[in-house]
C-alpha cells in the first residue's frame, strides 16, 4: 500500500456551478476515503469547441491510498469512481464524435477528468494520462499551476515551462 498523488480537473456550466463542483468534491472524498488535499480557486471560462454557458473550473489534488503494483488498474478504478460520480450528479451524455473522429462537446452539470496519476504515463483505450491536450487548455492549466507540487513540475516539466 502506498499513496498516489492524483490531480483532477472539475468543470460545470449547468445549474449552480459552484455547488456542483463542491458536491463533486464531497462525493470524491467519500469515494476515495480521504479529503481533498488542495483545491484551486474557481475560474470562469468560455466553453471550448462548442456554444454554451460559461464554465466554472477548478483543479483538485488528492493523495489516495492505493495497492502497490498494478498502476493502470488503480488508475482505471479511479476513472470508474469519477464517472460514477458524474452519473450520480445527473450527467447523462456519452462521448460523441463527428465524421472526422473529433470529439463533440456539450454543456454538462459536472465534468471530472484525471489530469495526472502520480508520475505515471498511461495510454489505453479508456484512459490517457497525462490528460490529452491539457497544455492548450487554460481552464485546466491556470488552476493546475496554482496548486501543482514541485514533484509534479519535476516529473512533467513540459507542462510547466
Amino acid at each position: 500500500m502506498g499513496f498516489v498523488t492524483i490531480y483532477f480537473s472539475l468543470g460545470s456550466n449547468l445549474g449552480i456551478r459552484e455547488k456542483n463542483i463542491v458536491t463533486a468534491i464531497s462525493l470524491m472524498d467519500k469515494a476515495f476515503g480521504c479529503r481533498c488535499v488542495t483545491l484551486s480557486k474557481f475560474i470562469e471560462t468560455k466553453p471550448m469547441g462548442f456554444t454554451g454557458g460559461k464554465f466554472l473550473n477548478a483543479v483538485a489534488l488528492y493523495k489516495v491510498l492505493m495497492q502497490e503494483g498494478a498502476v493502470e488498474k488503480g488508475a482505471l478504478d479511479v476513472l470508474d469512481k469519477v464517472k460514477a460520480i458524474e452519473r450520480s450528479m445527473g450527467r447523462t451524455d456519452e462521448p460523441e464524435y463527428d465524421a472526422d473522429s473529433k470529439r463533440i462537446y456539450h454543456s454538462r452539470i459536472i465534468d471530472i477528468d484525471i489530469l495526472f496519476y502520480g508520475n505515471e504515463r498511461i495510454d489505453n483505450e479508456r484512459l490517457t494520462i497525462p490528460h490529452k491536450d491539457i497544455e492548450n487548455r487554460p481552464f485546466v492549466m491556470v488552476p493546475l499551476k496554482e496548486i501543482a507540487e514541485p514533484s509534479l513540475m519535476e516529473a512533467f516539466p513540459e507542462y510547466f515551462e
